[in-house]
């Protein structure tokens, strides 16, 4: 153990004694003592032990000495990391100054490099830091950091600038405190550093005057200069380039301005459409225009050098503008040459020129945006045989190959483009006329994808309504015969009774002639020429009270958790019970495309007239919808059959299973309603049905119908009601068909209800009888589609001929197929065909009661 020096004393400078233990004098005590006890063993015990005794306490006296003076800090185990020679002269030589302070803030210890910079003279000037800038406002925010710092035993630096007293510019200094060390007994001393480090900072204003020098000479250097970065943000643009785009330098580099945004057209395409190999240096010119904050563009010459790393990423671009905008007032030559470049960058086609291989050897910013739409790898901007489906491009090198032999008039090719979704174009081959073996053929491409989806959907058009007229034709002249089988049917069943061994039969006869005219009435459907009756439904109720039923129709093994209903829905307005026919066809495939179970989701939802682009749907003009959304994770509709679902008679399951005209009476329904059907499909994964209704507004409603017309004809009396109703009468009616055979059943059964029947066969005999009657008819029964004078034409001269005179329009398309081509609140009835006997007299019955 060594006595502990005197720490509260400043020291500055001084070589401390060396403390190291001694070997000697610990084997001389220890010599000592064994004397003395060989010594005490010869005199004998007795003589002997008041020695031993004195001894002894004399050695505890001095070990208890010890453990005080140990206790107090007197004494001390030797520290022989403390004791190294090496360590005081480091900080004593030390180039910052440092100083030790204690929890009272007094200095136990500085070097000399801390006299210095604080200015004392000797140990007894030496101040601590906060003394030595007291009164100083620039620092005293900054020390009193420092000394919250040093109480907390935390690390703290602060740099100052300290003004020299004659008022030149001073000195910087960078303070730094710090515990002394982690231990317990040293936690109470905080080690102060004072850095004189004015030069470091002469030397970095330096650097930044040359620095904002270099700005300020590319910022008003001549020619435009910018950065680009690899997402195309504007990184920097200078002063005059700025300058010449009318644009604020405060946008530059905030994500205020893009490429795209200073480059006129698909210009920006041609500068981020450069492919080049990891770590190389490319270097790019380009004539392009570029765009003004107003709008207005400028032509200028790019020289565009980009870095790619080693990963192949391009970095910031360093981008050299030279204007070509006097080039157009001074030199001619230069301002054709820029006349051409604005053309050939600016025109709509794709332009690109191509060696025999198909190689790209220069092309305009439109082929740059079209390779990188196509491969955004930059395959199609180096071979333009890449930018074409693979099955295709033999017809596009054959053509290529032709040019280059100097072959004139190739025939342009169309053909598909490569890439993730289904594109077209149409390409225009030419040789070129001087021979260069790296340019052998100009080519020309106009993308066509837009132009054949339409032609595909007129063609599609087309094809539906040639087949909806013939659907709608032979629809017509079914319902004629199936009303003469029903009403020879109903005079059958009026003449013979249940008991009747025939009875049966005829029965089954009026069971197969209604089957066949709910299947007349699908083929009307798809013609969207059947008879609607539409009222204002909330779908949400609608097919909540059909859940039960779909729940029965999809079986156990397809799981339906039910109608998933948007919130507050729109109104529409439609035939409930057609639009039920819809949804039930709709979940009946999709169970059949689930067979071995699956889940189905039926969902509604507004969409408004903003959403609607969202869907993505052709045709879908923007309104307000009503949607209803019909998914299944079924087997999906291929690809090569799913514009042919809705085609009448189309079918993909087995001979004899369907009769092909559920989808195609979907079709029909929803377009007479005024809606919209679209179908996604992927093979395996399922399918989604989406049908838009318009939504209802009633405030668009016309007013009231003209009294005992239309809303009598929509809801003819049931069956039950007709049998239970009187419906004998008396009166003279008109009835015009051109049916014979039905003709003649009408009017049998008109007569056997005590009703005078006057028979035309066409509007021109109906208008004969009529003025032999001198307008003495009650009532007309016409048929709406006659050789020679339809129905519409007919009532119109009778009008003439009698104001009053009541009609009934029978027929086996849809009331408004007809309605339209009539004066305007223009009163009839309507009667739909096929129809029964009861149907028949039970029309004319209400309609000459009517007031």
């Amino acid at each position: 153990m060594t006595p502990d020096p005197d720490i509260d004393s400043p020291q500055v400078g001084q070589e401390p004694a060396r403390r190291s233990g001694s070997i000697l004098l610990v084997l001389l005590v220890a010599g000592a003592i064994v004397t003395a006890a060989v010594a005490f063993m010869a005199l004998g015990r007795t003589e002997a032990q008041p020695y031993i005794l004195a001894l002894l306490a004399l050695l505890a006296m001095v070990g208890l000495f010890t453990l005080f003076a140990f206790a107090a800090g007197i004494v001390r185990f030797a520290d022989r990391t403390v004791d190294d020679p090496l360590m005081r002269p480091i900080a004593d030589h030390a180039f910052d100054g440092i100083a030790v302070t204690d929890s009272g803030g007094h200095i136990v210890y500085a070097n000399s490099a801390y006299l210095t910079l604080t200015g004392a003279a000797s140990m007894q000037d030496v101040r601590p830091v906060e003394r030595v800038f007291i009164g100083n406002p620039d620092v005293s925010e900054a020390v009193f950091r420092l000394l919250k710092a040093a109480r907390e035993g935390k690390r703290q630096q602060e740099e100052v600038r300290v003004a020299a007293a004659d008022g030149t510019n001073g000195r910087w200094l960078r303070l730094r405190v710090r515990p002394l060390a982690q231990a317990k007994r040293y936690a109470r001393y905080a080690v102060w550093s004072i850095a004189d480090i004015t030069r470091d900072r002469e030397r970095q204003e330096d650097v930044f005057q040359e620095l904002r020098h270099a700005i300020e000479y590319l910022d008003h250097a001549p020619c435009g200069f910018f950065s680009v970065n690899q997402p195309g943000d504007l990184v920097y643009v200078n002063a005059t380039l700025a300058n010449w785009l009318d644009h604020d330098l405060a946008e530059i580099g905030s994500g205020g301005l893009k490429l795209t945004d200073i480059v006129s057209g698909d210009g920006a395409a041609l500068l981020t459409s450069i492919v080049a190999a990891p770590g190389e240096v490319r270097t790019e010119v380009f004539d392009i225009d570029l765009r003004m904050r107003n709008g207005k563009t400028m032509p200028a010459r790019l020289y565009h050098k980009l870095a790619f790393g080693a990963d192949g990423a391009p970095g910031p671009s360093r981008t050299l503008v030279v204007s070509r905008a006097r080039d157009e007032r001074v030199d001619p030559q230069r301002a054709a040459e820029v006349r051409f470049m604005r053309f050939f960058d600016h025109t709509p086609m794709a332009i690109a020129t191509v060696d025999k291989s198909g190689a790209v050897g220069r092309a305009n910013a439109r082929f740059a945006k079209l390779a990188q739409s196509l491969s955004p790898g930059g395959a199609a901007a180096k071979s333009i045989l890449a930018a074409v489906n693979e099955r295709d491009r033999g017809q596009l090198s054959v053509a290529i190959h032709a040019a280059a032999e100097g072959q004139g008039d190739i025939p342009p090719v169309e053909v598909m483009l490569d890439g993730a979704r289904e594109r077209w174009g149409q390409f225009f081959v030419t040789a070129v006329e001087d021979d260069h073996d790296a340019e052998a053929a100009i080519v020309y491409m106009l993308e066509t994808t837009e132009r054949r989806t339409l032609e595909s959907q007129i063609n599609q058009s087309q094809k539906m309504e040639s087949v909806g007229q013939l659907a709608g034709g032979i629809a017509h002249d079914f319902n004629n015969v199936l009303s003469a089988i029903m009403m020879a049917n109903d005079f059958l069943l009026n003449a013979h009774k249940p008991t009747d061994p025939s009875f049966q039969d005829i029965m089954q006869i009026k069971q197969n002639a209604n089957r066949a005219a709910a299947l007349v009435r699908q083929l009307l459907a798809f013609s969207r020429r059947q008879t609607l009756q539409p009222k204002v439904l909330d779908l949400g109720d609608t097919l909540s009270d059909i859940g039960m039923l779909l729940k029965r129709l999809i079986g156990e093994k397809v799981t339906f958790p039910g109608v998933v209903h948007g919130r507050d829905l729109w109104p529409v307005k439609a035939d409930v019970s057609q639009f039920e026919q819809v949804i039930v066809n709709l979940v009946v495939n999709a169970r059949d495309a689930m067979p071995d179970g699956g889940k189905l989701a039926i969902r509604t939802a507004n969409v408004a007239a903003a959403e609607v682009a969202t869907f993505g749907h052709k045709g879908l003009p923007a309104a307000d919808y009503v949607l209803v959304e019909i998914s299944d994770t079924g087997t999906g509709i291929p690809p090569d059959i799913v514009d042919k679902i809705f085609e009448p008679f189309f079918s993909t399951k087995e001979v004899g299973k369907g009769t092909g005209l559920g989808l195609s009476t979907v079709y029909g329904i929803v377009k007479q309603t005024g809606g919209f059907i679209y179908v996604d499909s992927r093979t395996g994964e399922g399918t989604t049905f989406r049908i838009f209704l318009p939504r209802h507004h009633p405030q668009a409603e016309a007013s009231p119908a003209s009294p005992g017309v239309i809303g009598a004809a929509k809801e003819p009396p049931s069956a039950a009601k007709a049998a239970s109703t009187d419906l004998t009468g008396q009166g003279t009616i008109l009835l015009v068909e051109d049916e014979e055979g039905l003709r003649s059943l009408n009017a049998r059964g008109l007569r056997s209800r005590g009703y005078s029947v006057v028979e035309a066969s066409n509007g021109i005999e109906a208008l004969e009888a009529l003025d032999e009657k001198d307008g003495a008819v009650d009532l007309v029964v016409s048929d709406v589609v006659m050789p020679e004078m339809d129905g519409p034409t007919l009532l119109r001269k009778m009008r003439v001929r009698n104001p009053n005179l009541r009609i009934i329009f029978v027929s086996g398309y849809a009331e408004e197929a007809f309605d339209k081509s009539l004066p305007e609140n223009e009163q009839f009835a309507f009667l739909a065909k096929p129809f029964a006997l009861s149907a028949l007299v039970a029309k004319v019955k209400e309609t000459m009661t009517a007031t």
